[in-house]
């Protein structure tokens, strides 16, 4: 890379354990996907295909490898894990999985009916095989969860074998962690991670303001999903502080050195 700048935040590598990008796929083409890795591949770290998106695109397969291919792990929308489950299909749930190798799993009960203790029991015998993502809070905007029940819920989906907990907004960023205006609720995120780390959630930020909240409070390595491909770059750029929203968050003087010697040697005045 021909840039050179300083005091930059210290991004993870691929493959990486914290700060994830997990990218949301609606439907893109074979065409669209190639582009979208050849521009950014180094910025996302797994894909989702979303809710039921897989089972209606064409060339699926092909578009598949090519994430594959890429170094990017795919995985069906918890959606069409529930569709399956639901249908007490589960079996045929994994050998999907296998015909494509998806290595991937969303567990998740945002819209059926499915108890703690059996969803817990799933992430247990699917975690012998895959790597499993689980997904806590509800799609419903009027059902509210109380901090205890997050916090209680992520701790034993965690222990049962899941390798990130994903905390729910939608494609839509106004549920779950976020009322329906996508204003944060901030002192249910206090609680939940005042108890478990960050580095085992992914917190779901579809939109900008919230992507440069979590950046703020939990630091450029922070795990966020449902980001939309055309905002992989522009993510990326926030967490390095290369974006007006975070510039001034990550960036320190060296040692010795004022803002105004710095302007000086810019030829800069206040008047410009």
């Amino acid at each position: 890379m021909s840039f050179s700048l300083k005091n930059l935040p210290e991004r993870s590598a691929k493959p990486r354990a914290e700060g994830i990008t997990l990218v949301l796929d609606k439907g893109y083409s074979v065409r669209q996907v190639e582009d979208l890795v050849e521009v950014c591949s180094g910025h996302i770290d797994i894909v989702k295909l979303g809710w039921g998106t897989s089972y209606v695109t064409q060339g699926l397969e092909e578009k598949i490898k090519v994430y594959q291919n890429a170094g990017i792990p795919v995985y069906f929308g918890g959606t069409l894990f529930e569709a399956y489950l639901m249908r007490n299909q589960l079996s045929d749930y994994r050998k999907l999985m296998e015909r494509y190798d998806v290595t991937h799993v969303e567990v998740s009960n945002g819209t059926i009916l499915l108890s703690d203790e059996k969803k817990q029991a799933i992430i247990k015998e699917l975690s012998n095989d895959y790597t499993v993502y689980s997904e806590v809070g509800s799609k419903n905007p009027n059902e509210i969860i109380p901090p205890y029940k997050w916090v209680r819920t992520i701790q034993q989906e965690l222990e049962a074998g899941s390798e990130k907990v994903i905390c729910e907004a939608r494609e839509s960023g106004t549920v779950g962690m976020f009322r329906p205006n996508g204003e944060i609720r901030s002192g249910l995120l206090e609680e939940i991670t005042d108890q478990i780390s960050p580095k085992h959630l992914l917190f779901e930020a579809p939109k900008k303001e919230q992507q440069v909240w979590f950046i703020r409070k939990y630091g450029s390595n922070v795990n966020l999903g449902n980001i939309q491909p055309e905002e992989v770059i522009p993510l990326e750029t926030l967490r390095l502080g290369l974006r007006g929203d975070t510039l001034l968050d990550f960036y320190s003087l060296e040692e010795g050195n004022e803002l105004d010697q710095v302007i000086k040697a810019n030829g800069m005045n206040d008047q410009e």
